[in-house]
């Protein structure tokens, strides 16, 4: 295969100053449902998590937006993980949500917060029975030997908690992530995409076009 002949061109939608919100958060929930309405997206709450460890290292993964408040976007994991000893060390992170089924992309910039232990423990609640028992059985990126014992822990916990409340891990929880910089890309014809950041300064955003 030659990637380099691999491309398409974006002629769906434009993106222009006039359309966007004066306010990032309002664009991004303007964006948010229309990609929960689009119906060729299995995933449109996934976004990508970007943190740095206590040597510099960035690191990605995919975790899911499970929460929009008008503060910020909360998403949940186990504390203790690899991202959470991250953000441990350096609360500031980026979310990368691609839409690319609409042609769009939304990235943010901010600074991560352990939500309340409360607001946790009603979420936990919240999520199936399995979700709940595989938050129980995981250490989450701690070494694994044998999928086997993995497996075998579930299934005894699975027992063990038969028709009774599963408690909440100690380590797991939920963060609030409280923006500091947007910016909205659109797909656009000859790569000359459509582009705008809003960059927080003295409690007040201001919009910027950029060049594709």
């Amino acid at each position: 295969m030659d990637l380099r002949e691999h491309r398409r061109d974006y002629e769906q939608a434009r993106l222009t100053r006039d359309s966007l919100a004066a306010d990032p958060h309002e664009q991004f929930q303007k964006w948010f449902a229309e990609a929960l309405e689009h119906g060729g997206m299995p995933d449109p709450t996934a976004f990508s998590l970007a943190t740095v460890d206590a040597d510099q290292r960035p690191h990605q993964r995919i975790v899911l937006l499970k929460e929009v408040l008008p503060e910020g976007y909360v998403f949940y994991t186990n504390q203790a993980s690899a991202k959470g000893r991250d953000i441990d060390h350096n609360p500031a992170v980026a979310m990368h949500f691609s839409w690319l089924e609409m042609e769009r992309q939304v990235r943010i910039e901010g600074f991560a917060e352990k939500i309340s232990a409360a607001h946790a423990e009603e979420y936990f609640h919240s999520r199936p029975r399995e979700s709940q028992l595989g938050a129980l059985t995981s250490m989450q990126s701690q070494p694994l030997a044998d999928r086997a014992e993995l497996e075998q822990r579930y299934h005894e916990l699975t027992e063990r908690y038969a028709g009774k409340t599963i408690p909440k891990p100690d380590t797991w929880g939920g963060y609030l992530i409280r923006p500091q910089r947007y910016e909205f890309w659109q797909g656009g014809r000859y790569r000359l995409h459509d582009r705008f950041c809003y960059q927080k300064e003295q409690q007040q955003w201001h919009i910027m076009g950029l060049q594709p």
